[in-house]
């Protein structure tokens, strides 16, 4: 007869699995000579650079990609100029309060193109207003999220998004939604 587990050991061996199963993904992604491709769209280098630190801390396999404003993002997407040899992102994490075009702007532009509205987009931003969110989820956003003041917090969101987006969600390969 097998001892009943308590609840923090059923999820300890839970926690176990999940890490056993992100790391087997991740690395036959990288062993595909694939990494993970994330378009950052972030006008503060501040942000920017927390970001890249907590990628680099939760997911190795993983290629931040910055555009620092709305027009560099879709040029980006769209292979225009010095991003012609650009690479579809699995993932975009896109600012609404951007120069020269704001995010909501660009959200609604990937969202009509038929071959960038395949890709997850994140809403990571400052705003909390209630118009912002109802906006974004018009406009066809897959998740919206307000930054966190704290650098613990906003580490530990990068972690979160990591680990639902690029680990736990069946994401279209991008070359394959291109030719599509």
């Amino acid at each position: 007869m097998t001892p009943e587990l308590s609840d923090s050991q059923r999820e300890s061996s839970r926690q176990i699995a999940f890490e056993g199963k992100r790391e087997e993904v991740m690395s036959a992604i990288h062993e595909a000579g694939r990494p993970i491709e994330v378009l950052l769209v972030e006008d503060s280098p501040g942000d920017v650079r927390l970001t890249q630190e907590a990628f680099r801390e939760a997911n190795r396999f993983v290629a931040l990609l910055v555009a620092t404003d709305g027009l560099e993002a879709m040029a980006f997407l769209r292979h225009e100029g010095k991003h012609a040899h650009a690479p579809l992102p699995d993932l975009i994490l896109l600012d609404l309060n951007l120069p020269r075009m704001d995010g909501r702007a660009v959200l609604a532009q990937i969202k009509e193109d038929d071959i960038l509205r395949t890709i997850p987009t994140v809403i990571l931003t400052t705003s909390e207003a209630a118009e912002d969110v109802a906006t974004c989820y018009r406009l066809q956003a897959n998740c919206y999220v307000t930054k966190p003041v704290q650098l613990d917090a906003f580490e530990s969101l990068v972690k979160s998004i990591n680990d639902f987006w690029l680990t736990r969600v069946s994401l279209p390969l991008q070359t394959e939604a291109a030719s599509a």
